[in-house]
């Protein structure tokens, strides 16, 4: 009896402060999700920060390229000056329905450019080549002839790389042609006295000369380059217009800085 009244007087002191206790354990177990939770969110943001960290690599990486191509480009086409010696080729027709011939030449100039792109070209050649002209009252089948001209105008880099430029040219000026200097005194090869038709070769004179070219070039280094100039070729001896196909190509030297 004496033992069960001491347990009544336990139970009723210990009930009191059960809900203390369970008010605790409550608060406590709602604090830790929340710590879960800003754990977990921090190791969500942490790929997410090594992630940014690879992107600002990779940038730095293509700015110090594209500053080092930038470099090499100045490096390479910062020049005043720029100077060539060519060998080319025409296709060239000598006179009235002719048939065409192939002219071999020799091509030099000297350019000044205002900056990395644009310059002003003097341009001088000569063609050389042996004209077809048929039987004939002379028997004259195959004067040599020759032409010269002086042309102007500009270039433009179009497209410029460390290692090869892409550019375009339009020059203008006169040539001077000698179709009469292998016809031993008989001049452009007129038909004979009696005899009508069209003269053999154009006469000696002067005319229009003009270039449309695309010229590429390959760096050898940055003062010295490899060119290609495929080009349209006009003039007008004998009072015609002709528009002939043909190309240069030669070595490009390039001194004095900007």
């Amino acid at each position: 009896m004496q033992l069960s009244c001491r347990f009544a007087l336990l139970l009723a002191i210990s009930l009191p402060a059960v809900p203390a206790l369970l008010a605790q354990s409550s608060d406590s177990s709602s604090s830790n999700p929340a710590a879960q939770s800003s754990s977990s969110s921090a190791q969500a943001q942490q790929p997410s920060g090594e992630s940014q960290g690879e992107i600002n690599v990779q940038q730095r990486v293509r700015q110090r390229r594209e500053q080092r191509r930038a470099a090499a480009i100045h490096e390479t086409y910062d020049h005043r000056w720029e100077t060539y010696l060519d060998t080319g080729y025409l296709r060239f027709t000598p006179g009235p329905n002719r048939q065409r011939l192939t002219y071999y030449a020799w091509e030099t100039g000297l350019t000044r450019f205002s900056n990395e792109r644009l310059g002003f070209t003097l341009d001088g050649r000569g063609y050389y080549g042996t004209a077809y002209v048929g039987l004939n009252a002379y028997n004259i089948t195959r004067p040599a002839i020759s032409q010269y001209d002086v042309m102007i105008g500009p270039v433009y880099r179009i497209y410029v790389q460390p290692r090869y430029a892409i550019s375009g040219r339009v020059l203008g000026g006169a040539g001077y042609g000698n179709f009469e200097g292998d016809t031993n005194g008989l001049k452009n090869m007129c038909p004979p006295p009696g005899q009508t038709g069209p003269c053999l070769l154009y006469p000696n004179g002067v005319s229009y000369a003009a270039s449309a070219a695309v010229i590429g070039e390959l760096n050898v280094s940055p003062s010295v380059a490899l060119k290609l100039a495929p080009e349209y070729f006009f003039s007008g001896f004998g009072s015609t217009f002709e528009a002939n196909r043909g190309f240069t190509a030669g070595l490009v030297y390039r001194f004095g800085k900007q």
